[in-house]
C-alpha cells in the first residue's frame, strides 16, 4: 500500500478545529480516534492518565479532550474530559437562513409591534462550518481519570474506565451508571496494577476486555456475574528471567487493547512490541511485532526523560490484515499480517504536500548510515505519534503528531 496525503480530506478535516479532533476549547488537540462504520458520528473523548507506573490521579488539571472514539451513530458524539462524559452533537453547515422576522440581521430580537411584512427565510451559501454543541453530561462516576471509553455493540450501552474501575452507562440515563469492575483493594498500599485501556466486543455485547499496567488482560462476560470481579479468560505472556531487568515492568504494561473487527483476536501495544492474541490461545499471542527495539538500549535515558511511560495506541485495518501504530521522530508503524513485511512512514509538513508519495524510512542503530537512513541518536522523542486512525472501509488513515493531525490515503491513479 501506497500512502500519500488525501488533499480533500486534509482540507475537510482542517475546517473541523472545534469538531471531535480538538478540544471543546478550541485549542489543538488532535488526539485519538476509534472510528467504526456507518454515517455521522458518536464521538467518545477522555483524558489519558498521566504516564506512571502505577499512578492514581484524583488532582485537578486543566481540562483537555484527549481521547475519541467513533461509533459513528448519526450526528452525535460523546467526549470526556477528565472524569467526567459528555454527548455533543456534531454538524456542518455549508448554508446560513437570512432574512428572519422576528431578529434582525444580526440576531437581535426585533420589537413584533415594528414588524409590518412578513418575509420568506432563504438559504445563502457560505464556507463549511462544523459546530459542537453538548447534549448531555454523564459525571460523578470515576474517583481517577478516565482513560477508555468503548460503545457497545448494542448501541445503548457504554462503558469508560478508570485506573481502578469499569462503569457501564446507558446512552439515555446521565445520573446513573453500573460498575462492572472493580480492582480496588481495601488498604491502597497493596495495589500492584491499575487498569489501562477496555473494549467491548464488536459483536458480543456480552463481553469486553481490559488491560492492566502489568500487561495482562482480562476478557469478562457480563452474563456471568453483575460485577465482573472474575475474568472468563487471563491472557498473560510468560516473562523469560534472562531478559528481566529494572525495565521490564514498565515496558510491559500495556497501553492499548483493541479487538479484531471480526472479534476473534486482540491486538494490545506495549512500550517496544505490538502483539496479537487470539482468544482460544490464553499462554502467549500468536503474533508479535517489534516496532521501535532499537530503543532497548537506550531505556535508561528514555525513564529519565519520562517518555518510556508514553501511552501509544494501536488499530486495525478494515480488514484485520494490516497493523499500525506510533513511534518517535513523528513515525509510524505499519505490519502486514499475510506477508509478514513492515514499513516505517513519517508524518510531517515537508511530506504532507498533497499527491506526495510517503517514502519508507529506516533508522541506523551503529555502523556506517546510508543516505537514507537516520541514527537512532538523532530521533527526536520529542516529536510522537501516540493517537492513529484507520478509516473502517477505505484505505484512509489520520495519525496525530503533536499538535499537527495528518491524513493520507493510498495512492490514487
Amino acid at each position: 500500500m501506497v500512502l500519500q496525503p488525501s488533499e480533500r480530506h486534509y482540507r475537510d478535516w482542517s475546517h473541523r478545529r472545534l469538531g471531535p479532533w480538538c478540544s471543546p476549547t478550541g485549542s489543538p488537540a488532535p488526539l485519538s480516534c476509534e472510528t467504526g462504520c456507518g454515517e455521522g458520528s458518536w464521538i467518545l473523548v477522555c483524558r489519558l492518565l498521566v504516564p506512571t507506573q502505577v499512578n492514581l490521579l484524583s488532582m485537578e488539571e486543566d481540562i483537555d479532550t484527549r481521547k475519541i472514539n467513533n461509533s459513528f451513530l448519526r450526528d452525535h458524539s460523546y467526549a470526556t474530559e477528565d472524569k467526567t462524559v459528555k454527548l455533543w452533537k456534531v454538524s456542518e453547515r455549508d448554508k446560513r437562513p437570512e432574512g428572519y422576522n422576528l431578529k434582525d440581521e444580526e440576531g437581535r430580537l426585533r420589537d413584533p409591534a415594528t414588524i409590518t411584512t412578513l418575509r420568506v427565510p432563504v438559504l445563502r451559501p457560505m464556507d463549511l462550518m462544523v459546530e459542537a454543541t453538548p447534549r448531555r453530561v454523564f459525571a460523578n462516576a470515576h474517583t481517577y481519570h478516565i482513560n477508555s471509553i468503548s460503545v457497545n455493540s448494542d448501541y445503548e450501552t457504554y462503558m469508560s474506565a478508570d485506573d481502578l474501575r469499569i462503569n457501564l452507562w446507558n446512552f439515555e440515563i446521565t445520573n446513573q451508571s453500573f460498575n462492572i469492575v472493580d480492582i480496588k483493594p481495601a488498604n491502597m498500599e497493596e495495589l500492584t496494577e491499575v487498569i489501562t485501556a477496555a473494549e467491548f466486543h464488536p459483536h458480543h455485547c456480552n463481553t469486553f476486555v481490559y488491560s492492566s499496567s502489568k500487561g495482562t488482560i482480562r476478557l469478562c462476560d457480563m452474563r456471568a456475574s453483575a460485577l465482573c470481579d472474575r475474568h472468563t479468560k487471563f491472557f498473560e505472556e510468560p516473562e523469560d528471567p534472562s531478559n528481566r531487568s529494572f525495565f521490564s515492568e514498565i515496558i510491559s504494561s500495556i497501553s492499548d487493547v483493541k479487538f479484531s473487527h471480526s472479534g476473534r483476536y486482540i491486538m494490545t501495544r506495549d512500550y517496544l512490541t505490538v502483539k496479537v492474541w487470539d482468544l482460544n490461545m490464553e499462554n502467549r499471542p500468536i503474533e508479535t511485532y517489534q516496532v521501535h527495539d532499537y530503543l532497548r538500549s537506550k531505556l535508561c535515558s528514555l525513564y529519565e526523560n519520562d517518555c518510556i511511560f508514553d501511552k501509544f495506541e494501536c488499530v486495525w485495518n478494515g480488514s484485520d490484515s494490516v497493523i499500525m501504530t506510533g513511534s518517535y521522530n513523528n513515525f509510524f508503524r505499519m505490519f502486514d499480517r499475510n506477508t509478514k513485511r513492515d514499513v516505517t512512514l513519517e508524518a510531517s509538513r515537508e511530506n504532507s504536500k498533497p499527491r506526495a508519495i510517503l517514502k519508507p524510512r529506516k533508522v541506523c542503530v551503529g555502523g556506517k548510515r546510508r543516505k537514507d537512513e537516520i541514527s537512532v541518536d538523532s530521533l527526536d522523542f520529542s516529536k510522537k505519534i501516540l493517537h492513529t486512525a484507520w478509516h473502517p472501509s477505505e484505505n484512509i488513515i489520520a495519525v496525530a503528531a503533536t499538535n499537527n493531525l495528518y491524513i493520507f490515503q493510498d495512492k490514487v491513479n
